[in-house]
């Protein structure tokens, strides 16, 4: 079987060739932004070290402020829990995909939510007072 590429083109890392795709979203760059947003309605939440993240997964540790663990998998279909614990896949956790962190967080943990919706009444406060 030929192959019509020479070896330098064969050793290209995932995100190399990302950065030619620009309809590909990165993963690792995602996770980022997804613990940078909620990660005041948490008790902590950070982009695992551990597991192989790349431009198509990358993995999210996260402990609810009830103190529940767990580890996140985020990909194009979304985010879902794949262990119980940080820096744990369990195969045989089939768990369904939520579009957002937040819809996922929601259905965890309800001090997100309280710690969600208290935030978001302190900015309409704000913008009430700023308003007037």
């Amino acid at each position: 079987m030929e192959v019509d590429c020479t070896q330098a083109e064969l050793t290209k890392t995932a995100f190399e060739d990302s950065a030619e795709l620009p309809d590909v979203k990165d993963m690792r760059l995602e996770a980022e932004a997804v613990v940078n947003d909620v990660l005041f309605a948490v008790a902590e939440m950070f982009v695992s070290h551990s597991l192989h993240n790349a431009v198509d997964v990358a993995y999210i540790n996260v402990q609810t402020r009830e103190g529940n663990r767990y580890c996140l998998e985020l990909t194009e279909a979304g985010l879902r829990v794949v262990g119980y614990d940080f820096d744990q896949v369990d195969e045989s956790v089939l768990t369904q995909y939520h579009e957002t962190v937040y819809s996922l967080l929601d259905s965890l943990s309800p001090a997100y939510r309280e710690a969600f919706g208290n935030a978001l009444l302190q900015r309409l406060e704000r913008l009430k007072q700023n308003g007037q």
